[in-house]
């Protein structure tokens, strides 16, 4: 069987932009920023972006193109009759965390959206506000899997398709109406009084908060985990690209995009919480329990909270599509399974774990299964803070040190000059180092 391929390199940067681009990129960049100092962090973050992630990005891409496979088969065909393809097993294991939970949080996200369609939104709930109708929502056994199981749905028919009609083209609708909605957000909250505070905290670094050391590993980590990187979703990405398009401009291209979902993300969140007063650190409850209350005083609030969770929605669902994709096409070739076996089985195996992770906010809230972790907490930690970074820094050293330095140019499409020798001394030293650092920080 041929393999499948995308219809232009476009489709391809936007599928590589829809996989960057996730829940994360609407709240965690803000809330993270607002923690560690706001325009230092946001300094910090661009940094890394162009120093570790661009080039990891690069080589991650660059070994699924040359070996057309999936994560592990790509090691298996480059590596023969070595153990590299054991690190593969880190992409397909935290892909099945973290759609296991990511699920149920986007499913959080259409719950909110489909109650701004009716306006029940509009005004905060009048037994316990937001807050109570947050609790009360997530707490229960049956609704909130039920809102699950519609988006899991939603991501399985999208893979099913095909990369083609599936992926590629889900990806050309989503990423520039998400572009668009972020961009109309940004000027609902750029209008409002006080907005001029929260562009100063954004733009205008306070250098005072270079002197923590936290900073640094959290920007790192944003920047790590804000394009996607080690989880094998771009690798997998990239075995559907033709030997003809060149990758040093496509890889450019996803990290300036991805940027620029960053930013403008927190130009949506960062003006409307200075003009209401509210903690910028206030975290996941941000997004389902603080925004909605912000909306709730804004002119057009309602139309401005259904935006943004129609705009929530479409960035977890591009996200998911890559998170499904990586498992879907091991056991395709593992298997010989067709694309709609592989997915449907691959996807209903990752709902079944999502419904301990629902369960963890209801009847099994008091299970904690790492520290004081719950079911979600737990299994998010284990993928972030573990599989991805061996993921990521396996891939590092495959192209670094197993591959010769003229077959490593060679798979990136760069040439013996100043760039080609500077991708590789990041990609055979900095990253390593880099990826060790944020590693060992997480785990202590």
């Amino acid at each position: 069987m041929a393999r499948e391929q995308w219809g232009t390199k476009l489709g391809f940067m936007l599928a590589a932009m829809g996989s960057a681009v996730g829940l994360g990129n609407i709240w965690r960049f803000s809330f993270v920023a607002g923690e560690n100092g706001g325009g230092a962090f946001l300094l910090l973050y661009l940094v890394f972006v162009f120093l570790i992630g661009i080039p990891l990005l690069l080589t991650e891409v660059s070994i699924g193109r040359k070996a057309k496979s999936d994560v592990i088969g790509s090691y298996k065909t480059l590596a023969p009759r070595t153990p590299w393809f054991m690190t593969g097993f880190f992409g397909v294991c935290s892909a099945f965390l973290i759609l296991s939970f990511y699920a149920v949080v986007a499913g959080w996200a259409l719950y909110y959206f489909v109650n701004y369609v009716t306006g029940n939104f509009f005004q905060a709930p009048a037994e316990g506000g937001f807050e109570g109708a947050f609790g009360g929502f997530i707490s229960q056994g049956w609704q909130p899997l039920f809102w699950s199981a519609l988006f899991m749905t939603l991501t399985i028919i999208i893979v099913f398709s095909g990369v083609k009609k599936g992926i590629e083209m889900a990806n050309k609708i989503f990423m520039p109406l998400l572009a668009l909605l972020l961009i109309i957000l940004a000027g609902f909250s750029l209008s409002l009084d006080g907005a001029m505070e929260g562009l100063a905290f954004l733009f205008q670094p306070d250098w005072s908060a270079l002197t923590q050391p936290s900073i640094y590993i959290q920007a790192l980590g944003q920047a790590f985990f804000s394009l996607s990187l080690g989880m094998g979703a771009l690798l997998t990405y990239g075995s559907y690209l033709s030997d003809d398009k060149r990758l040093p401009s496509a890889a450019v291209g996803i990290g300036l995009m991805d940027t620029f979902f960053a930013v403008i993300s927190g130009l949506v969140i960062f003006p409307a919480v200075f003009a209401f007063s509210i903690d910028p650190t206030s975290g996941p409850p941000l997004v389902f329990i603080t925004l909605p209350s912000i909306f709730e005083q804004m002119p057009l609030g309602g139309i401005a909270g259904l935006l943004f969770f129609f705009a929530l929605s479409l960035a977890a669902l591009s996200s998911a599509i890559s998170i499904l994709e990586v498992p879907t096409a091991y056991f395709m070739r593992l298997f010989n399974w067709t694309r709609k076996k592989s997915s449907v089985i691959v996807g209903s195996i990752m709902f079944f774990l999502g419904i301990f992770v629902s369960l963890g906010f209801g009847i099994w809230a008091d299970v904690t299964p790492i520290a004081d972790f719950n079911i979600l907490d737990s299994m998010d930690y284990i993928a972030s803070n573990i599989f991805l970074p061996l993921g990521g820094l396996s891939m590092a050293l495959f192209v670094g040190w197993y591959f010769a330095k003229p077959t490593a140019l060679k798979a990136v499409d760069l040439k013996d000059d100043v760039f080609g020798n500077v991708w590789y001394a990041l990609v055979k030293y900095l990253v390593p180092i880099m990826i060790i650092v944020i590693f060992i920080s997480s785990i202590q």
